[in-house]
């Protein structure tokens, strides 16, 4: 979990939008206010969602699936890329 410390800001940064989203949403319903509202807001939590999800993912495949002591060989370099291509576009 050590690459997770190092990017601690960064995640928090992000865990702390996606909880002003999910307030947002919250206060839409008490406000009962439009769907249109609601539903743009929920996307953009659900996208953010997603954005940490793949930063924890890659921090994942690089840390613990690939020794991290080691540099990545240009074809692991590759491959790494093209598995997070795939998670992002299998998450949008």
């Amino acid at each position: 979990m050590a690459h997770t410390i190092q990017d601690k800001q960064k995640l928090l940064h992000r865990v702390r939008r996606i909880r002003g989203q999910v307030e947002a949403i919250e206060k839409a319903l008490e406000a009962e206010q439009d769907c249109d509202t609601m539903l743009q807001t929920i996307a953009a939590c659900r996208g953010a969602m997603n954005a940490l999800m793949c930063e924890l993912i890659r921090g994942h495949i690089l840390h613990h699936v690939h020794d991290a002591r080691k540099p990545l060989t240009a074809e692991q370099s590759r491959a790494t890329e093209t598995l997070l291509d795939v998670i992002r576009a299998y998450l949008k």
